[in-house]
């Protein structure tokens, strides 16, 4: 087994921008890695936690990481950013249970695309001055909602009648 190699404090704020930049670079097992390293030295720090866990949002697709992604929720400072993370991890089910296709996909992706804009909802309830962060989310899952015929509420199944 391998020691891990500690981060130094006053690395962090470069840390911090090599996992941006990785995640804008689609490369998010490395962006993880960095904020699991930043996350060693200063395991409070809000940046890192939401890096780490768009990271590990960028994953969903590979069928990776959706229970890690959720055990960072608990750990972000604020309720608004809470609630607009929750979202934000739904919408990404959502989007990797349509990248899969099977049986069902649709309607699942559906109730996960009901259930993030729900959580966006209820972050644009408690958001900062001038955020509209939470509303620009909503509006892209009513707009994903609204164009794809494969996004549709699950058939209700209707009981037949019993024969005598």
């Amino acid at each position: 087994m391998y020691e891990l190699k500690r981060l130094t404090k006053e690395a962090v704020p470069r840390a911090l921008d090599k996992a941006e930049r990785y995640r804008l670079l689609n490369e998010p097992t490395e962006a993880e890695s960095i904020c699991q390293d930043i996350l060693r030295v200063e395991p409070e720090n809000q940046q890192a936690l939401v890096v780490l866990l768009l990271a590990l949002t960028d994953q969903f697709e590979r069928g990776l990481a959706v229970r890690e992604a959720r055990e960072i929720l608990p750990r972000l400072a604020s309720e608004y950013e809470r609630a607009y993370y929750s979202g934000i991890i739904c919408e990404r089910q959502a989007k990797a249970r349509l990248e899969h296709s099977g049986p069902g996909s649709g309607p699942a992706a559906y109730e996960w695309m009901c259930e993030a804009m729900s959580w966006y909802e209820k972050a644009e309830a408690i958001r900062p001055p001038g955020n509209d962060d939470a509303m620009l989310r909503w509006n892209t899952c009513a707009r994903t909602l609204m164009r794809s015929p494969r996004l549709a509420p699950p058939e209700k199944e209707t009981a037949e009648p019993e024969l005598e």
